[in-house]
């Protein structure tokens, strides 16, 4: 078992090592991106519903529903259960969209290795280009990866805050 281990940890840092310095930059990227993601899961799954029923019993507790005064206090009720719902939702998207970047900037790096390596050879030696092209190449993947899951976890998280803020307004009636 420990040799599995160590046997697997080598094998990701040979495959780090393959993919340049981007590459590390890239997993504290996804690192942070899915602590965020599991972060609003866990809220989702655990203090939501708390805030949600707090919420809802600041209204249920009002005698008046109806005057104007009534309805800016429900659009503030609902405003700030919104904003709980969707803390880190912007950073998570921001961070989706940067994935990819990085996976280009190490594109980028990846070919200036390359192009350096046919400079000094002339441009005949494909054993030493493979290592530039493979600092080109496993970035870009790594980049598209991250994006790709990132998409996946902000996409759960968008249908269930969009469906918890809904559900909100719905309960916070007027027609009392």
């Amino acid at each position: 078992m420990l040799y599995a281990l160590i046997d697997a940890w080598q094998g990701v840092r040979n495959f780090m090592d393959q993919g340049g310095v981007i590459l590390y930059a890239i997993a504290v990227l996804i690192f942070i991106m899915w602590t965020f993601i599991i972060e609003r899961i866990w809220y989702f799954k655990t203090s939501l519903h708390r805030d949600i029923d707090q919420t809802l019993a600041v209204w249920e507790a009002r005698s008046e529903r109806q005057s104007t005064h009534a309805h800016q206090i429900r659009e503030a009720l609902i405003s700030r259960a919104s904003e709980k719902i969707d803390q880190f939702m912007p950073l998570i998207k921001t961070m989706v969209t940067l994935s990819p970047l990085f996976g280009l900037l190490g594109t980028v790096t990846g070919m200036i290795a390359v192009f350096e390596i046919m400079a000094i050879t002339g441009g005949g030696d494909a054993k030493s280009m493979s290592g530039g092209v493979s600092k080109a190449t496993i970035p870009t993947m790594s980049g598209m990866v991250a994006a790709i899951s990132g998409v996946l976890g902000y996409t759960y998280l968008e249908r269930i805050a969009s469906r918890e803020k809904k559900l909100l307004e719905d309960h916070l009636a007027t027609d009392h």
